[in-house]
């Protein structure tokens, strides 16, 4: 999978392994009100961070995430996620 980013340009996203995937979901943690209902993520910043130095597939240093605007990494976490959490794409029997 690929991601677009704003400048055009394209990162491409390594095929995990289940580890990496819990790794990663395990990094996201959310806040909730009183009622249970989710609020938003705790260390957001942080949790993309990870994400993008352990799902680039190529350079995934401080000076290339530097280059990468808000709207990227969130984009690149977003697309991370939808592929961990999207399951098979046909059920099982």
């Amino acid at each position: 999978m690929e991601v677009k980013l704003e400048n055009g340009k394209t990162v491409k996203i390594k095929d995990l392994s289940i580890d990496e995937r819990d790794e990663l979901l395990d990094a996201c943690k959310f806040t909730t009100d009183k009622k249970g209902n989710v609020g938003g993520m705790e260390a957001p910043h942080s949790t993309m961070t990870k994400f993008i130095r352990i799902g680039i597939d190529g350079d995934s240093s401080d000076d290339f995430i530097k280059t990468l605007t808000f709207a990227d990494r969130t984009a690149i976490f977003t697309a991370m996620q939808t592929e961990m959490l999207g399951g098979e794409g046909k059920p099982s029997k």
